[in-house]
C-alpha cells in the first residue's frame, strides 16, 4: 500500500532511503548541486536557487535569523542563486545587511529587479538596490514582468556595458504576457528570462524553452509550486507508486524533477523560509530525472488533479 510523504516526514524518509541506497541523503551531505552553463559563457549556476520574497518579507516580524538559516542551507550544499524583488525600503536595508555578511558576501549570485514604470524611477530605483544590497555591481538585473520594458531596456544595457550588471534580463509572472516576451526574445539578446513553470502550469515550454535554447538565453524559473497553490490542490493524494522510478520521494521532487528534466531550464528558484524545506527542495536535483514518456505520464495526472 502506497504511503503519503509529506514535508514533515520527509526528513525521516531521507535517512531511511540514505541507509539502504546511499541516495539521496548521503549524495546532498557529500556532493554539491549539480549545475548547468549560462549560454555564452563559461560561468555555470547550481539548479535549484532560491526565491527571497518570502523569507525577506519575514524580517519585519521574525528579524534575520531564519533567513540566513535557510541561505546557509543553500550554500552549504553548493547552492548560491538568490531571486530578489523591491521591498520596503526598511526590510531591504536588513537584507542588504545580510548579504553583506561575511559567510554570505562573495558566495551568492544575486538576481534583482526593477518595476517602476518612467526611466527615471528605473533608475533611481536601481541605485536604491545598490545602496541597500552594499554591491556595486548585481550579478543580473531583470525588468520585472514587463514593466515598461521599451524604456528600460536601454538604461539595463548600460548598466551591463558600466560594470553595474553582470547579465540582464526579463520576467513574466502571467502567462498572458508569454507572447509579448516571445517577441522580445526575439527582437532583443537578454542573458536570463524568468517565466512560470511547472508539472502543473506547462506553457512555457511550447515555444518559451525552446526559443531560450535557440536563442541562447539561460532561464530562471520560478512558481515551481504555484505559491504554495500545488500543495493544496494535491492535498491529501499519495504520490504515485511510478514516481520512484524517477528517484522521486514527494511531492515536491515531482514538480521540481519535471522542471529540471527540461534542459533549456538553468536554475529553479523554490520560495521557502524554512531550511528543512530548502533541503528537501535541493534534494530534488540529484537521482534520475523523468524522460520524455514519464513526463507525458506526470502531466496526465496533473490535469486530473
Amino acid at each position: 500500500m502506497m504511503t503519503t510523504t509529506t514535508r514533515r516526514d520527509f526528513l525521516a524518509r531521507l535517512g531511511g532511503l540514505a541507509m539502504l541506497t546511499g541516495w539521496p541523503g548521503s549524495i546532498l551531505a557529500q556532493q554539491k548541486l549539480p549545475q548547468r552553463p549560462i549560454p555564452g559563457g563559461d560561468e555555470m549556476l547550481p539548479v535549484i536557487g532560491l526565491g527571497s520574497t518570502k523569507p525577506v518579507r519575514q524580517i519585519a516580524t521574525q528579524g534575520t535569523e531564519p533567513l540566513q538559516n535557510v541561505m546557509r542551507m543553500l550554500l552549504a550544499h553548493g547552492g548560491r542563486v538568490i531571486d530578489t524583488a523591491p521591498r520596503p525600503e526598511a526590510i531591504d536595508a536588513e537584507f542588504g545587511g545580510v548579504l553583506d555578511m561575511p559567510e554570505f558576501r562573495d558566495q551568492l549570485f544575486v538576481a534583482a529587479k526593477i518595476n517602476e514604470p518612467g526611466k527615471a524611477a528605473g533608475i533611481a530605483q536601481f541605485r536604491q538596490t545598490q545602496q541597500l544590497f552594499r554591491r556595486r555591481t548585481l550579478d543580473l538585473i531583470q525588468v520585472e514582468n514587463m514593466t515598461d520594458l521599451d524604456v528600460h531596456w536601454p538604461s539595463l544595457c548600460d548598466w551591463k556595458e558600466a560594470g553595474d550588471a553582470r547579465y540582464i534580463g526579463v520576467t513574466v509572472a502571467r502567462e498572458d504576457r508569454y507572447e509579448a516576451l516571445e517577441t522580445f526574445m526575439r527582437r532583443e539578446s537578454p542573458d536570463f528570462v524568468q517565466v512560470n513553470y511547472s508539472v502543473m502550469e506547462t506553457l512555457a515550454e511550447q515555444t518559451l524553452l525552446p526559443l531560450a535554447s535557440d536563442r541562447g538565453i539561460a532561464v530562471l524559473v520560478n512558481g515551481p509550486f504555484m505559491n504554495g497553490e500545488y500543495f493544496s490542490l494535491l492535498g491529501d493524494r499519495e504520490l504515485p507508486r511510478w514516481a520512484a522510478e524517477f528517484d522521486c520521494l514527494n511531492w515536491a521532487h515531482f514538480s521540481l524533477k519535471y522542471i529540471l528534466s527540461h534542459p533549456a531550464v538553468t536554475c529553479v528558484l523554490t520560495e521557502t523560509s524554512n531550511p528543512m524545506h530548502m533541503r528537501q527542495n535541493l534534494s530534488a536535483a540529484f537521482g534520475r530525472l523523468p524522460d520524455d514518456i514519464m513526463k507525458k505520464r506526470m502531466r496526465e495526472f496533473a490535469r486530473s488533479v
